[in-house]
């Protein structure tokens, strides 16, 4: 498989949230403004991109019985470190993630792709399969957050989009939005949507179909 399918294939096909179901905690939590949501969508391409070259750096020295405690030690230290850099570099909205960049540690989408692509693949295949799979994750956790705050204050990324009926304008906030329960909705309707038009665009297996009315 070459490089640019690796990348993208998980943006739709294989997408780590919609069709693998993973990565949803922070989807739910950190998705009710644009701009924790990019902090930390950011934050897990560069865990995740580190943890996959790193396992397949090490992939023919590391003691396979061993192997998770020294997978989950290298993600730990990347997240350590992202977190110290977006305590330096945004102060304010490492207040607003809290604990949730350390709970990146627990991410199904980092330790499955280290667990199931980077121990048997070379690193530039590991590099290019961790970058699909964190933008695959980064865009859908983008576009929920995107709807929740333009829905919920008529912004994005903190700039007035629909302006505000109290402001003299005439959008009324869906006070909705800034619950978590609406990033779950969001998320249902959106893997509903894209596996509905996965299906109406997936090819015809014309022997199976054959097979089944009865014709050969």
């Amino acid at each position: 498989m070459t490089i640019y399918k690796r990348i993208s294939r998980p943006l739709i096909n294989e997408n780590p949230v919609s069709v693998q179901i993973l990565g949803l905690c922070s989807a739910l939590a950190v998705s009710s403004a644009l701009k924790p949501a990019l902090i930390m969508a950011i934050s897990v391409i560069v865990v995740l991109v580190f943890a996959n070259v790193s396992i397949s750096v090490l992939r023919h020295i590391l003691p396979r019985d061993i192997r998770l405690i020294l997978e989950v030690t290298i993600i730990a230290s990347a997240v350590i470190v992202v977190d110290e850099v977006i305590r330096t570099v945004a102060p304010d909205v490492s207040g607003m993630l809290s604990v949730f960049v350390g709970l990146i540690i627990t991410n199904c989408i980092i330790l499955g792709r280290t667990e199931s692509f980077a121990l048997s693949n070379p690193p530039l295949a590991s590099a290019a399969d961790a970058l699909g799979n964190g933008l695959g994750y980064a865009w859908i956790l983008l576009l929920i957050a995107a709807i929740r705050e333009l829905l919920g204050v008529g912004r994005l990324y903190g700039f007035t989009v629909l302006p505000l009926i109290e402001t003299g304008g005439w959008y009324r906030p869906n006070e909705l939005m800034g619950y978590a329960p609406s990033a779950f909705f969001i998320i249902g309707f959106l893997i509903w949507g894209m596996r509905a038009v996965q299906r109406r665009h997936r090819p015809v297996d014309t022997h199976k179909l054959l097979i089944r009315t009865g014709e050969r």
